[in-house]
């Protein structure tokens, strides 16, 4: 998998921006472009879109494309199909706040995207509203365990992608894990009174 793998809280910190994160996702998704043409899409002069493009290769998410259109224009191009990093690694303020902004910016995908695909479930017909939706299981996990699953996940995505095609649709697939207090899953009746010692009521 074609993962960059970010440990510098400044390079975190760099893409933890709503433009560049927007820029950095339209390069993986639609290929190269020119801050002219990124600009256009986002409704950002291109000197905004030069400006932040340029952070980001500092940072080594984009780099000059190879084939370029001409001697005005630089076309970027993303260096990787992903990013990564672990939270545990960014315990200063800087990082900190940069891995928070990230995590914010992930579930506001998740959210947005969904409600999209629901606003639009009935013009993609009965086969596509078939197969789509949200699954929601509760189980019983060790770290060790959930990061062994994560692993398998993304071993079944790679999987599919390369048994994918170029003609059928974009389809945005996420993986939420993380613990839950019991209390949760219990109904008000079930739940210990407030001050037990055994969660929040």
């Amino acid at each position: 998998m074609d993962v960059k793998e970010v440990t510098d809280p400044q390079a975190l910190k760099a893409l933890a921006h709503p433009l560049r994160l927007r820029l950095l996702g339209s390069l993986r998704m639609d290929g190269p472009q020119t801050a002219s043409e990124l600009g256009r899409r986002f409704d950002e002069s291109s000197g905004s879109t030069s400006y932040h493009l340029r952070v980001l290769a500092k940072h080594d998410f984009i780099a000059e494309d190879t084939n370029q259109p001409n001697a005005r224009d630089k076309r970027w191009r993303a260096q990787h199909a992903y990013t990564k990093w672990n939270d545990a690694d960014f315990d200063d303020p800087v990082g900190a706040a940069a891995a928070q902004t990230m995590r914010d910016h992930q579930l506001d995908n998740v959210v947005n995207a969904s409600r999209r695909f629901e606003g639009e479930r009935d013009a993609w017909g009965e086969d596509w509203s078939g197969a789509a939706g949200h699954s929601d299981y509760a189980i019983r996990l060790s770290p060790q365990r959930l990061r062994r699953l994560r692993s398998r996940f993304l071993e079944l995505i790679e999987e599919e992608r390369e048994h994918g095609d170029d003609d059928s649709p974009l389809v945005r697939v996420y993986l939420s894990a993380f613990p839950v207090n019991d209390t949760e899953y219990l109904t008000p009746a079930e739940r210990p009174p407030s001050g037990s010692g055994m969660g929040p009521s």
